[in-house]
């Protein structure tokens, strides 16, 4: 992943994303996961294409339960979009890079 993506643990999330000046982001994955190698790419192009207005952070699962706990990640690749320290989209599963976009523009 490019330096764009911030990789962050439990102990760096309310740091990273819920103090975040700007809407945050956040990808959950897995390193046995086979469609999160596939959302890789478009997550990448989120994170440079809309850097002037958002922060991307992704979190592996495995080493990070209390983040997955607390916003409900039940499967992966998993994405939430954050906002004034709330959640205000979600979305799990393989998803396109067109589809994300307009997941996105709905809320930026």
């Amino acid at each position: 992943m490019s330096s764009s993506v911030l990789v962050i643990s439990d102990e760096q999330f309310e740091t990273e994303v819920l103090k975040a000046e700007q809407p945050v982001l956040a990808y959950f994955w897995a390193a046995w996961c086979g469609p999160c190698k596939l959302v890789a790419p478009a997550v990448e192009w989120v994170a440079s294409e809309y850097s002037d207005r958002l922060k991307v952070v992704k979190m592996e699962i495995d080493p990070n339960p209390i983040a997955v706990k607390q916003y409900k990640v039940e499967g992966v690749p998993a994405l939430r979009l954050f906002k004034d320290s709330e959640v205000i989209a979600t979305f799990e599963g393989a998803i396109t890079k067109q589809k994300l976009a307009s997941l996105l523009e709905e809320h930026l």
